[in-house]
């Protein structure tokens, strides 16, 4: 899947810029010409990372990243400015920025920030989070599922897939993303193995019945509960 980048910038030349280079890479990319704009384009699109100018008509960078904060504490955003004074990037970091990248900048360098700020949020989020599966309790970071009758503990791998299903509970998770993801490849071998992992998932979640794990065919897995 395409990572989904909001970009918030009033400048329309290095909007398309960026937009171009980032959408020849694994990125799909929606754009905003000021803060009203990417706050709107923000609670419709749900992106997966915002880039954001600061300097900007009608609403500034810093206001619409306070704004939403107020309902998004974790979406990942990158500011861009040629601001560069120090009172101006602890500014930034302090109403909720997490990285900040000063005009002008190599697409390289903007590419391999997004990546980076990606990968940090998301395992920082993944650290704070517990789920409730039916009678179980999942701790993906302590690797346990906890049950009122026993306590199993998962291997690294085993809980990297419960974690997926979790995360898109009802929804399909397909074998290519998890393989790939995983594994490193989705050839029919490591689809086997999956394979195993979720049978053995599946025995370790039988104490509460009405959890499933359902096989997709030729698609991947689905757990509902």
């Amino acid at each position: 899947m395409k990572i989904k980048v909001l970009l918030v910038e009033d400048e329309p030349a290095l909007a398309m810029i960026i937009k171009d280079a980032l959408e020849k890479r694994e990125f799909t990319v929606d754009c905003a010409a000021n803060g009203n704009e990417g706050l709107e384009m923000f609670h419709k699109l749900h992106p997966d990372i915002i880039v954001a100018d600061i300097m900007m008509p009608k609403l500034d960078g810093f206001s619409m990243t306070q704004l939403i904060r107020q309902t998004d504490k974790h979406i990942p955003l990158l500011f861009l400015s040629a601001k560069s004074k120090t009172d101006d990037v602890v500014q930034g970091f302090e109403i909720g920025g997490n990285d900040y990248l000063k005009k002008p900048f190599g697409m390289e360098e903007l590419i391999v920030r997004i990546k980076s700020l990606l990968n940090r949020v998301q395992n920082e989020v993944r650290k704070e989070k517990i789920y409730q599966i039916g009678e179980y309790t999942f701790d993906p970071v302590q690797q346990r599922l906890f049950h009122p009758q026993k306590v199993e503990v998962l291997s690294h791998r085993e809980a990297s897939i419960l974690e997926r299903l979790c995360a898109n509970q009802n929804n399909i998770v397909e074998n290519k993303a998890v393989l790939l993801e995983l594994w490193g490849d989705d050839s029919f071998f490591n689809t086997r193995s999956l394979h195993v992992f979720i049978v053995k998932l599946r025995k370790k979640l039988s104490l509460d019945a009405h959890i499933q794990i359902i096989n997709i065919r030729g698609i991947g897995y689905k757990m509902i509960f």
